[in-house]
This record gives C-alpha cells, sequence and structure tokens, in this order.
C-alpha cells in the first residue's frame, strides 16, 4: 500500500496566526514521511491559501510570498485541493486523504473549516463542527458546562451593542460580581483581547477592549488558585485523560496572558506538580466529562483552577486545537506518559479515519 497524502494547513485569519505558524513546525517535523507524503497549505492573515513548499519557509516567514494558491475543493467526489499559478490556470490536482488543521482561534479552531472538511468528505484530525463551535464559544461552553454540575466561575455575558448603554452593562456586572473581574471576548483564543479590570474605570476599558475581538463577551468572577490543565486524547468511551500540568505565569504578569505564555521565559510549565492524589483525578475525570459533553473527537486541553485555601476545583476553558509549540503544554503531558511527538501525531492523524 502507497503512501497517503496529508494535508497540513496552518496560519489563518485570527489573533493567534502566529502560534499556529509556530505550532505547525513541531508537528510537520513530527509527520511520519514513510506513512504519508505531506502537503504545507499556508493562509495568510487576508484569508489566502497557498502552498508551502518546506517547512524552512515557514520558520522564515517567506511562505507568504508563494505564488501557488491551494484550494480545498467542497466537491465530495473530489477529495482533492487545486494547485494555482497565479490564479491563471490550473497546474496540478492533488487527491487528499487525510487534514491536519494546524489552526488556532477564529476560522480554523471554530468549526468553519472543520464544515468545509465535511463537505469535502476528506478525515481530518480534532474535533467536529459543533464541538469546536461550542467550544471556542466560552459563553455556550459555560452553557454546557452547567448540566454537568461541575464548578465554574460565576459570569455574566455581554453583547457588543449593549455597550452603547455602558451603565446599564456596569450595572448587570456589578450586581453579580465583585471586582476584581476578568473581561474575556467569547471567542478569541490565547488570552487575546482578555483583561482583568479591579474597578469601574477598568471594567469599561476591559469591555472596549474585548469587544475588538468579538461581539460577544463574557465578565468571570476572578478565581484565585493554581492554573491546572490536563490534555485528552480519544474520542467517546475511548477518550483518555494525561495527567496534569501547572502554568507558573511570570510573578510581573497580572495573569497568564499572550504575553506571559509565548513571549516571557519567566513563566513556566510543570508536568505532574504536587498535589492531592483526589484533586488531580478530579481534574482528569472533569476533563472527560466536558469533553464528551461538547461531542469532542481526537483531542482537547482542559484547563481548570484549584481554588485556593479551598482545593475546590474550578472549569476555566477548553481548548479543541492546543497548541504544539515547544512550550506547549499539551504534547507535554502525552510525552511525560511515554507518547512521544511522533507517535502522538500519527495517533491523531490515523484517528481521523475513525470519526463516526
Amino acid at each position: 500500500m502507497g503512501k497517503k497524502n496529508l494535508a497540513v494547513i496552518f496560519g489563518g485569519r485570527s489573533s493567534e496566526h502566529e502560534v499556529s505558524c509556530i505550532s505547525v513546525v513541531t508537528v510537520a517535523k513530527a509527520v511520519d514521511t514513510e506513512k504519508y507524503n505531506m502537503q504545507l497549505i499556508g493562509i495568510t492573515k487576508d484569508g489566502k491559501w497557498l502552498k508551502v513548499n518546506s517547512i524552512d519557509e515557514i520558520q522564515a516567514g517567506s511562505w507568504k510570498n508563494s505564488k501557488k494558491q491551494a484550494i480545498i475543493s467542497p466537491d465530495s467526489a473530489k477529495e482533492m485541493i487545486v494547485l494555482e499559478e497565479n490564479s491563471s490556470s490550473i497546474v496540478e490536482k492533488i487527491k487528499i486523504d487525510v487534514i491536519f488543521p494546524v489552526l488556532h482561534g477564529m476560522y480554523g479552531e471554530d468549526g468553519t473549516i472543520q464544515g468545509l472538511f465535511h463537505m469535502a468528505d476528506i478525515p481530518y484530525v480534532g474535533c467536529g463542527v459543533f464541538a469546536s463551535a461550542a467550544s471556542m464559544d466560552k459563553f455556550y461552553t459555560k452553557l454546557v458546562v452547567d448540566t454537568l454540575g461541575i464548578r465554574q466561575a460565576q459570569y455574566v455575558g455581554v453583547l457588543k451593542e449593549q455597550l452603547k448603554d455602558m451603565a446599564e452593562v456596569i450595572g448587570r456586572v456589578e450586581a453579580k460580581l465583585s471586582y476584581p473581574v476578568f473581561v474575556k471576548p467569547s471567542k478569541a483564543g490565547s488570552s487575546k483581547g482578555v483583561s482583568k479590570a479591579n474597578n469601574k474605570e477598568e471594567l469599561v476599558v476591559a469591555l472596549e477592549e474585548a469587544a475588538k475581538h468579538d461581539y460577544k463577551i463574557l465578565v468571570e468572577e476572578t478565581i484565585v488558585g493554581r492554573e491546572i490543565e490536563c490534555a485528552v486524547l480519544g474520542y467517546g468511551d475511548n477518550t483518555k485523560a494525561s495527567g496534569v500540568g501547572e502554568i507558573l505565569a511570570a510573578e510581573e504578569a497580572a495573569f497568564y496572558d499572550f504575553d506571559a505564555k509565548y513571549n516571557n521565559s519567566e513563566s513556566k510549565t510543570v508536568i505532574d506538580p504536587e498535589m492531592p492524589v483526589e484533586i488531580s483525578e478530579e481534574i482528569r475525570e472533569n476533563a472527560v466529562k466536558i469533553f464528551n459533553a461538547l461531542d469532542g473527537f481526537g483531542l482537547s486541553r482542559v484547563d481548570f483552577f484549584v481554588e485556593k485555601d479551598t482545593n475546590s476545583v474550578v472549569f476555566n476553558e477548553i481548548n479543541t486545537l492546543p497548541g504544539f509549540t515547544s512550550i506547549s503544554m499539551y504534547p507535554m503531558l502525552w510525552n511525560a506518559r511515554g507518547i512521544d511527538i511522533k507517535t502522538l501525531v500519527t495517533t491523531l492523524i490515523e484517528m481521523a479515519a475513525e470519526r463516526p
């Protein structure tokens, strides 16, 4: 049996474009080239799909200069990408057997591109349309988790249009929550647009900042405690949870924001941190419950807090396409369980064919 054709898609139009360009290098280097012919497809920030020739081009940033466009056909009878030179003439058609979307955030992790893969009838890595959309939207994730009896931060939902009456919004928030509060775009990722507000004035600024990233905003109570993450792999009854990891943000960081995650060398991740076994087990069990309740498939990273003083486990959020950078928790958690990055990537690609 010959090699299968694998399309690895990265970049994208979201605020996490740069993170995707780092993650894809890790994934692409881990692809088993004895099993797969890899086709790299980069999506620019303005939405152009380009054929990329090598991992080196991604690392150098020169891939954006490619003259060859790559189009995934939505025709389920074709199951292919069409390559065009300067949009003038078709130069090549390549049948695709499976797709690995290494895309974070909007237009990649939110169910939109997954819908295209479904239309094209091409197997793909990761969560499906519903799980991707519901998990990307923090507000709707909370609605689902509310039904599970798992504690999560109290919250108030705000629509961008409601900010025209800022006094009413502030009143709603202050009636339910106490300062400080966190303000988040409902669909942004990697903490883009997230702010901590200690008073009314800061809340106004935080709401306006979040509105730049999404029309739906989430205001949450502050949970003081340890930031713990758990990786899940599989689907349905086959879902497995890794051990847990802890995020130690740099001391000067107000919280684990985008810069703390990717630009501050003082931020640390600890695999299997010291904690009571019953707490880590509760986190692992809750991670699987949440993943399955959202109809998860393939992979996700589920984030929690362990509240200071009470040791209560509090769900934070779920990421259906977590980072695969050198400092990303998801691959590190599985590596600690004996699944190296090459095995992990191969497992995810092969699992794509098992989607119900």
